[in-house]
Parts: C-alpha cells; sequence; structure tokens
C-alpha cells in the first residue's frame, strides 16, 4: 500500500492526512472546497511545526511530509490508482452514502473503503456499493496526530483479510488498533456518550456545576478531561448526533439526549467551535471559563 485517499479536510481529515503523509504514504487529500484544502495545509504544516519545536520530528521529516501531500478538488481524480480510501465527511448519514457510491464508481475491486464515522452504520454505508467486503470503518480520535487509537469497525460482510490488512496498516501509523463489530455507538460512542449525556443530566437536574461536575470526574476518576469540557471539544451537535444514533438504534430510554444538549445545539451553542457551550472560548486564550449561562 502506496497511496491513500482522504475525503475531507476538516480536523479529522487533516489530522489522518497529516499521520500517513508522515509515515511515507503518498496522500490525496480531497475536499469540495479548495479554501478548505488550503486551510488543512496550513494546520498541517503548524502541526508539523509544534512536533519540530518538541524534537520528535526533524526538519527532513517535515519537508518529506509535505511533499507526501497533494490535493484535489475533484474526487474523481484525487481516488485514482489510490490502495486505500479513508472518508473523513462530516457525521452524516446521507453524506457520507452519496459519497461512497462516488468512491464505488470511481476505485477498482480492490480498492479498500474505510470511514472515520464514529456512529453510522458499517454495514449501511458499505451496502450502497458494489464491494461490501472491501468496506470497514476506521475511526481516528481527535487529535489524530496525538492520539493512539484507531477503533477498527466490522460491518456484516467485511472480509477477514480486510481487517486484517487494516490492523497492521494502523500499527504502521504508530497507532494502537481495537477492532469492534458494527452495532450502534461501535465500543468507544457506546460507552462515552451515554457519560456525557449523564453529565449533562446531572447539570440539568441541578446536582452539581459545570466545574463541580467536571472536577469530580478529573479527580476522583482520573479523566484527564471532565466530560463536559470534552462535549465542547466533541462538539455538542456531534454529541447529540451520536446519542440519536443510539437512540434510534436500541430504542432504549437510556440513550435519549438530555432535553438541555437538544436546546444548546439548537440555539447553536455547539462547544467550543462555536466559541461556546458549557464553557466560554476565546481565541488566544487557554483559561477555562464556565459560560455564564450556568454560573
Amino acid at each position: 500500500m502506496q497511496k491513500v485517499a482522504v475525503i475531507g479536510a476538516g480536523t479529522m481529515g487533516n489530522g489522518i492526512a497529516h499521520v500517513f503523509a508522515q509515515h511515507g504514504f503518498a496522500v490525496h487529500l480531497v475536499d469540495v472546497s479548495q479554501q478548505a484544502l488550503d486551510k488543512a495545509l496550513d494546520t498541517i504544516i503548524r502541526n508539523l511545526n509544534r512536533q519540530l519545536s518538541k524534537e520528535s520530528i526533524t526538519e527532513a521529516d517535515k519537508q518529506q511530509t509535505i511533499s507526501n501531500l497533494h490535493t484535489f478538488t475533484s474526487l474523481a481524480a484525487g481516488v485514482q490508482n489510490v490502495d486505500l480510501v479513508v472518508e473523513a465527511a462530516t457525521e452524516n448519514v446521507e453524506l457520507k452514502l452519496k459519497i461512497f457510491r462516488e468512491l464505488d464508481e470511481h476505485t477498482g475491486p480492490d480498492v479498500i473503503l474505510a470511514s472515520n464515522t464514529s456512529s453510522i452504520s458499517i454495514t449501511k454505508i458499505a451496502a450502497v456499493t458494489q464491494k461490501p467486503g472491501k468496506v470497514i470503518g476506521m475511526h481516528f480520535m481527535n487529535p489524530v496526530p496525538v492520539m493512539k487509537l484507531v477503533e477498527i469497525i466490522n460491518g456484516y460482510a467485511t472480509e477477514k483479510s480486510v481487517t486484517e490488512h487494516i490492523t497492521e496498516l494502523s500499527k504502521k501509523l504508530g497507532k494502537v488498533p481495537s477492532v469492534a463489530n458494527d452495532y450502534p455507538g461501535f465500543i468507544a460512542n457506546r460507552i462515552l456518550m451515554p457519560m456525557i449525556n449523564e453529565a449533562i443530566y446531572t447539570l440539568y437536574e441541578g446536582v452539581g456545576g459545570v466545574e463541580e461536575i467536571d472536577t469530580v470526574m478529573k479527580l476522583g476518576m482520573a479523566h484527564p478531561m471532565g466530560p463536559l469540557q470534552l462535549a465542547d471539544f466533541i462538539g455538542l451537535d456531534v454529541c447529540l448526533s451520536i446519542l440519536n444514533v443510539l437512540y434510534d438504534g436500541f430504542g432504549n430510554q437510556k440513550y435519549a439526549p438530555c432535553p438541555l444538549l437538544v436546546n444548546m445545539v439548537t440555539a447553536g451553542y455547539l462547544g467550543a467551535k462555536s466559541g461556546e457551550g458549557f464553557y466560554k472560548y476565546t481565541a488566544g486564550s487557554k483559561d477555562l471559563v464556565v459560560s455564564e449561562r450556568f454560573l
């Protein structure tokens, strides 16, 4: 495997492209927006400079990584002659199905098609292609260059050889693979999202404040980040979307999103990316400031 296409130049896409390029792969980064591609390259270079300052890479490593990156605004052109495609578009079912239909049309029968989805069924995605055995989940964690885990998800039809190949590939990227089967939320979000939702309910019902809830989980349970801060970091809209997948998939009330979460997303308070969620975020500041709405 020499060439990899990454579909989507957002936070996850540029991180995935960074990691593959740093490990010697020719990477085709594909997005419909040239502006998004330019921003992604700027982000990758900034992150490489951070690695350089920490002496985890050399200047030669940095330049080689940059030279391995190639951008495309055409999906058909971007996936030509690649061995693997990793889709990292927005967590939207219809969008992902549309992309996989196009990938199926423009790639050969042996090309592995992976999705970075955190919750959408791999079996459902694979079903819109003519090669469901070659479709697999490859769920990286954010920030991709730093986080070690790759959650590998088998669809119902995923070939064993594909799972083995992606497992070994993840190790070559310096990651630790963990294989899951295709049920709502997989492993990571089936466990994480109910915890975040319960933390939001704890705030909603007045059991504790934002800072108190996060402090208990950080100091009492040795979590590096409290669940409310983590929700802000993930994006409250993403949390809501995943909880809806869990609720729809299992039909169990315990996965029903907290009304507070629904209201915050509806009002546009999405966490760090919108500037305010449970905490307020100011450009250039690393201070953790609780939103005035919860004081």
